[in-house]
């Protein structure tokens, strides 16, 4: 389930087979000018909007915290997300603050119940993904990230996911405790390939914001070399227009 950043992105990823797309708040913060984590609710929801009209196979969104921090805000923003036509949606714990990076676990619960609360009073089916953000925020500690995922597969998360862990035997302990409800693995490295996580009795892979890092890579290394030397040997690497045409041409 890969990370488009906007509707090329995901029409492209779309055309490649996946069955599946979610997108990235990185990604799409760094596609308007932002940093992650500075993105508006209004801005989001309209790229949700966006995103899920672009392509007929199910979206999952990366909705951060919920955009508020009690439970009610979460459900609020919530509903408002399933309306966008998303298929999933995840809720982390992190709290952007680096002195206190996840919120106590008894709100980080009640801020999943909310979400449960908001997508069934909808109606929509949406899948809830519960996140546990430890392992990128500085607190990379699997007993209490597979605590805290348990809890909130007990409040309702339909799936769990705790970004950030690269060890095969902790993401295999983790799938083991939360079993038999699903698993999503980050890989934003090459620590791992599709068929090992496969094999570990994963569920699901999504990237982050890699494939958008790895394009900006290219765009930035070839709009350096111009800056810096006046060369375009960078362009050599490019992909050919008639085949891009090609890709997003309507049949």
């Amino acid at each position: 389930m890969p990370n488009p950043w906007d509707v090329g992105s995901a029409r492209a990823l779309a055309r490649l087979g996946f069955p599946a797309l979610a997108t990235t708040s990185a990604g799409f913060a760094w596609s308007i000018g932002q940093s992650d984590q500075q993105v508006s609710l209004e801005h989001v929801l309209a790229h949700l909007t966006a995103m899920t009209a672009a392509v007929d196979i199910p979206f999952n969104a990366d909705f951060e915290g919920g955009y508020a921090i009690e439970p009610e805000g979460v459900a609020a923003n919530v509903s408002r997300a399933v309306a966008t036509g998303i298929a999933g949606l995840s809720i982390e714990d992190s709290t952007g603050n680096a002195a206190n990076p996840l919120f106590e676990r008894a709100l980080a619960i009640e801020r999943i119940r909310a979400a449960r609360r908001a997508i069934d009073q909808s109606g929509s089916g949406v899948l809830l993904t519960g996140r546990s953000e430890g392992f990128i925020s500085g607190r990379p500690d699997l007993t209490e990230t597979i605590a805290r995922l348990t809890a909130y597969a007990e409040a309702g998360a339909d799936c769990l996911y705790a970004p950030g862990i690269k060890s095969l035997d902790d993401i295999a302990a983790v799938i083991k405790a939360v079993a038999p409800k699903p698993v999503n693995v980050l890989v934003h490295a090459p620590f791992a390939t599709v068929a090992q996580i496969a094999d570990l009795g994963a569920r699901r892979i999504s990237v982050g914001g890699a494939l958008a890092r790895t394009a900006w890579t290219g765009f930035l290394d070839a709009a350096q070399e111009i800056a810096s030397s006046g060369t375009f040997s960078s362009f050599g690497k490019a992909r050919p227009g008639t085949e891009m045409n090609g890709m997003f041409s309507v049949t």
